[in-house]
């Protein structure tokens, strides 16, 4: 019941966050997990978290711009804007 509760105010914790926010606190959680099974130690679990952590943020900002798309204009430079 006590990790019911505590699952619970977790995932009630990220209903306010952002996609970026989000997808690095998934990304952590998920990587400690993987990395304190695959090792069987605390510091598994620490690297795994930290790169969990990256690709997770990574993952939640392409998320936050979806629907815009990069461009280059003549001179080479490149933009962002709605996609067509």
């Amino acid at each position: 019941m006590k990790k019911l509760i505590v699952a619970i105010a977790l995932i009630g914790s990220l209903a306010s966050c952002t996609s970026t926010e989000k997808g690095t606190a998934i990304g952590a959680g998920t990587g400690a997990v993987i990395g304190g099974v695959a090792t069987n130690s605390w510091g598994g679990a620490a690297v795994g978290a930290v790169a969990g952590g990256l690709v997770g943020n990574l993952i939640g900002q392409s998320r936050d711009r979806a629907g815009y798309c990069i461009y280059r204009d003549r001179n080479g430079r490149r933009y962002e804007a709605r996609c067509r």
